[in-house]
């Protein structure tokens, strides 16, 4: 009679099992949700980094294509190491 009850029923150790294997499944989607929302949170930051970068990038360019086309007559000097220098359109027109 034991026996037959035992194989309609299971082990008592079986409902155990359950429980754990339930318990460990819903710490496991736990785990997973979180580290799946610190991943894309780390995706976004990237992707904001990366866009002001080339923000700054295309601002830089922008400036130093501003600055080329600007002509208000101040010369260009460059240092040829210690108190020799050599300076750039000092003697051009400043109209051109």
């Amino acid at each position: 009679m034991v026996r037959e009850f035992a194989r309609k029923h299971g082990s008592a150790l079986r409902s155990l099992a359950m429980l754990g294997g339930a318990l460990a499944t819903t710490a496991a989607v736990a785990i997973g949700a979180v580290l799946a929302v610190f991943f894309a949170a780390t995706v976004v930051v990237i992707a904001v980094m990366a866009s002001v970068l080339l923000a700054l990038a295309g601002l830089a360019l922008r400036a130093k294509r501003a600055r080329a086309r600007r002509d208000d007559g101040v010369i260009e000097a460059r240092n040829l190491g210690g108190h020799h220098w050599v300076a750039y359109g000092w003697n051009e027109p400043a109209g051109r």
